[in-house]
């Protein structure tokens, strides 16, 4: 089986948000079966910045669910969403 790597793009629910706060606990929310390779910051607009995480998961289909589902119960999270998948060779 191969790996790809996910880039999913967290919303914080307002510019007051902690990213600190929320980076701690995306590290903290990653399935053992996948790994964070890293968080960037991407400016929006108003002062709101959203976080896009990339993590290396295998290529099974269903193989961001499980990032995902704990992404979204991060508190102070508006949305998730998945914008790329790429395999790696």
């Amino acid at each position: 089986m191969g790996e790809v790597i996910a880039t999913i793009k967290l919303m914080p629910e307002s510019p007051d948000e902690d990213l600190v706060k929320i980076k701690e606990n995306v590290e903290k929310s990653i399935p053992s079966e996948a790994e964070l390779h890293k968080i960037e910051e991407e400016p929006i607009a108003f002062g709101l910045v959203a976080l896009l995480v990339m993590v290396v998961v295998g290529d099974a289909e269903g193989g961001t669910e499980k990032v995902e589902e704990n992404l979204s119960k991060i508190e102070g999270v508006a949305s998730i969403e998945v914008v790329d998948i790429r395999r790696l060779m």
